[in-house]
């Protein structure tokens, strides 16, 4: 049912604040000593374990920043040594911190399996794959995944909510988004394949992937303009193209703005007893406690 505005949001602000005392099912170890590792680590509502999440979240920027530099010539020249050192020091320091993790923890494949414990492991992966494959010391970029624990360490849990309501809004609108690329998908290999046959083979369109390549680029208004059309025929497709492109566009941001905007107002449903917000247009009692709602 419909409350007012000041209890409803009491009621919103009220449910944060659980989520935020409880934001996994992770269980620590019976030993005090993981008991208190476990705190730290896994929660932000102490000193000790905002200082650890700090720490790491300033560790992942240099991280990331040493990375970067190494891919500037006159950089990595003259400061190899030390960005190497740095590099080092900084992955021993999260391979233990990923471990401390698993230690702690009584669930711990449900930590490994979940969404920080698989971008913890990559975090490290590049780092010892780079002893064989040097190149994909780069994948270390991937850490900056890991500035997502800001949201928690911060309080920042309304940023979260308003991204899960666009993660949401994307998943409940799949179906309507894949008949779309699946429709687009269907008319660029069409255009490319008129384009090809229209251009007779000249620079760009030597063949239908070429040419299809050149229709994508187009309808998505990218427009690199390192292929363009000679013939009046082939510019005549081409204006087209790029003015079908911009109602192209409108179409997925019509449907997830729709799907968010019915998300949005289904947030003003709440149960005045337990503070659920996940109550169905049509429900007439809370599925979480019970209570009737109309």
């Amino acid at each position: 049912m419909y409350v007012c505005h000041e209890n409803r949001d009491n009621l919103l602000n009220l449910k944060k604040t659980l989520h935020m005392e409880k934001e996994h099912n992770l269980l620590p170890e019976d030993k005090l000593w993981k008991r208190f590792l476990f705190r730290i680590i896994y929660r932000a509502d102490t000193r000790l374990g905002k200082l650890f999440d700090v720490v790491l979240l300033v560790l992942i920027l240099i991280s990331t920043s040493i990375i970067m530099m190494e891919s500037i010539p006159k950089l990595d020249k003259k400061f190899h040594v030390y960005f190497i050192i740095g590099e080092w020091i900084i992955s021993v320091i999260f391979t233990i911190e990923y471990w401390m993790r698993i230690a702690v923890v009584k669930n711990k494949k449900q930590y490994i399996f979940s969404f920080f414990g698989i971008i913890d492991f990559l975090s490290l992966v590049p780092f010892y794959l780079s002893f064989f494959f040097p190149v994909t010391k780069y994948f270390l970029i991937f850490r900056m995944l890991r500035m997502l624990r800001i949201f928690r360490i911060f309080n920042l849990l309304d940023f979260m909510n308003d991204g899960l309501v666009i993660v949401r809004a994307l998943r409940n609108s799949s179906r309507k988004i894949y008949i779309f690329l699946l429709f687009l998908i269907i008319f660029s290999v069409i255009v490319g394949s008129l384009m090809f046959m229209v251009e007779g083979g000249r620079p760009g369109f030597e063949t239908i992937p070429q040419s299809i390549y050149w229709a994508v680029v187009t309808v998505t208004t990218v427009g690199y303009g390192d292929v363009s059309p000679i013939t009046p025929m082939g510019k005549f497709f081409a204006v087209i193209l790029m003015l079908a492109g911009y109602s192209i566009i409108a179409v997925p941001t019509g449907i997830v703005t729709a799907e968010m905007r019915n998300k949005r107002q289904n947030l003003e449903l709440v149960c005045e007893r337990c503070g659920n917000e996940d109550i169905d247009d049509d429900a007439r009692y809370c599925k979480q406690c019970g209570k009737k709602l109309a």
